[in-house]
């Protein structure tokens, strides 16, 4: 069948670059910036971006994908295909090959059981799986020998390369974390911090929220790598403290996420130090609009279901004339520059799943009153702020601490205002924010707030598993340990149908049709999600460290293994 060959057949081998240096840890220590800093190693438990690049360096997934968006074998031998016979004719299973030889950091032998483990935590009922997505319709997973993982699917599966892939999905060791199984999964302080795995470095010291000390794997499976022998992650600060550590003051080689003003990045570069990378992937800065009663008065159990809708937000008339009252090119201006483009899409790329829509792109601030006058919110008392049935028209509007970010609120904010909308604003340590603690009330799955400002995206280059988020029933709630990536609560049996249609869709075709229309029932026709700003992925390396390739299909850490120290 050419439409499965055209999915299935074409992953690339993975092949390392050439050797800088002739043995590991030759080049000493390598220092990096996450601004944002990383509050656990265990990305099941934490949605946030900078908790699941921390730990790509000590877990691994079967394969991952590189600078290109290619799908490349890491912990597996090789990438299963229908050409290679790992998927199945029927397209209903996918047989993985342990890659030979390769062992834990503690030297123990890799098995298909330790992966076989790994769907089992993250499938567990009671675990409050953040990456659950990725095992959407995931049927069995069979350890068939030790060196052999079977995954059956509930139907035919033409994109079967969700579980246990990317840099969200990794294998963990079912010894180390064999009594951290549904609720019991984030008691377990020692796995989640200080995780046994497969990747080029191993946590040495792990402070939550603050700094991680690494060191190279003894037992990683190329005996000249990593080149680094030590590695420290600094976390915290701000976006323009990462900055300037690269590029002014040479105490950071790399800096993450450089959420600046365009201007503010161009003047660091005269420190001479560093050199910026920046492309364009699938990340998205957007306002999720809670369609839930956020207020602390309903009960837990009953806050994170569509049985209790937001007061205000449930009006689809609402979140219409919110979104239309943006002039999204003014943010682009003022945050990001050449480093954004204005977008009203949840998924900008690449272009054949992405709608392209232009609904959002005009500010029009006369429509968006007009809305809220039909929605029946009016100022009845000339306060200038809208009321209906003795309710003000109040918004708390919340983010990570950030200055673009607060940029983003101030303008934002004042644009609702002239509508008549109150808008209170909080930023949140962006630690706290996207830490996923299930005892935090200030994290952004936990949403106690109306609307909430975020980015994130999704690996490789098909949207299925990040679409597949929005599933009824995958909302965070106290029974998933507030972990679930359905964090507006959206909830839609069309919706819900279309996640299982392009799940055994194989035409390419097809398939972008069907991530177009989930798009935009997303965004055009519930304004649930309202895009704002497709972002580019901004980086900063010393001039001195060699071997990175910027990769926006994946982490930024990916290729941390070929990193070296260039010598003068």
């Amino acid at each position: 069948m050419k439409v499965k060959t055209l999915l299935l057949g074409a992953a690339a081998s993975f092949a390392m670059a050439p050797a800088a240096m002739a043995e590991r840890g030759s080049d000493g220590h390598v220092n990096l910036i996450y601004w944002q800093a990383p509050s656990i190693m265990n990305p099941f438990l934490s949605g946030g971006t900078k908790d699941v690049e921390a730990a790509s360096l000590v877990l691994e997934p079967l394969a991952r994908y590189d600078e290109t968006g290619a799908l490349v074998p890491f912990i597996a031998a090789e990438v299963p295909t229908l050409d290679n016979g790992g998927v199945s004719e029927d397209l209903t299973t996918i047989t993985w090959k342990i890659r030979d030889g390769i062992l834990w950091s503690d030297g123990t032998p890799v098995t298909a059981n330790d992966a076989k483990f790994t769907a089992e935590y993250c499938m567990h009922p009671e675990g409050g799986c953040a990456q659950a997505a990725f095992f959407d319709g995931v049927k069995s997973v069979e350890a068939v020998d030790d060196m052999t993982l079977k995954i059956t699917f509930n139907e035919p599966k033409p994109n079967p390369y969700g579980p246990l892939v990317g840099v969200q999905s990794p294998v963990i060791q079912a010894a180390q974390f064999a009594d951290c199984l549904g609720a019991k999964a984030p008691e377990c302080t020692e796995a989640n911090f200080n995780p046994i795995g497969t990747g080029p470095f191993v946590v040495d010291e792990f402070k939550p929220n603050d700094v991680i000390s690494l060191s190279a794997n003894p037992n990683y499976r190329e005996a000249d790598k990593p080149k680094f022998a030590t590695m420290t992650l600094k976390g915290g600060g701000d976006a323009t403290a990462s900055a300037r550590a690269v590029y002014e003051t040479g105490e950071m080689d790399y800096a993450w996420n450089l959420q600046l003003a365009p201007d503010v990045i161009q003047k660091f570069e005269q420190g001479g130090k560093g050199v910026t990378l920046a492309d364009f992937g699938t990340l998205v800065e957007r306002l999720e609009m809670n369609l839930t009663d956020p207020s602390p008065d309903v009960p837990e159990g009953e806050r994170s279901t569509v049985a209790r809708p937001h007061p205000i937000l449930s009006d689809i008339r609402v979140r219409e004339a919110l979104s239309i009252s943006i002039d999204r090119d003014l943010l682009v201006e003022v945050g990001y520059g050449q480093a954004g483009r204005p977008t009203c899409d949840l998924v900008p790329a690449p272009l054949h799943y992405a709608s392209m829509n232009t609904f959002c792109l005009t500010q029009d601030m006369d429509r968006a009153k007009a809305l809220l006058e039909e929605a029946g919110w009016t100022d009845s008392d000339g306060d200038g702020v809208r009321d209906k049935d003795g309710k003000k028209l109040s918004l708390l509007y919340q983010t990570s601490t950030n200055a673009v970010r607060q940029d983003f609120q101030a303008l934002i904010k004042q644009w609702w205002e002239e509508i008549g909308v109150e808008v209170e604003l909080r930023n949140v340590d962006a630690s706290v924010f996207f830490g996923g603690d299930p005892g935090s009330p200030d994290t952004f799955q936990r949403f106690y707030a109306d609307v909430e400002m975020y980015a994130n995206n999704y690996n490789g280059t098909d949207p299925q598993q990040y679409l597949a988020a929005y599933r009824c029933g995958n909302e965070p709630r106290p029974a998933s340990q507030w972990q679930g990536e359905n964090i507006n609560r959206f909830c839609e049996e069309e919706y819900d149908a279309l996640i299982d249609e392009l799940g055994r869709t194989g035409d390419y075709d097809k398939r972008g049709e069907i991530a177009k229309k989930m798009n935009d029932m997303l965004t055009k026709d519930s304004h649930t999600i309202v895009g704002l700003v497709a972002r580019g992925r901004v980086e900063a390396i010393s001039t001195t460290l060699g071997g990175h390739k910027l990769n926006v299909w994946d982490s930024g850490l990916w290729d941390s293994a070929e990193w070296y120290r260039i010598k003068e």
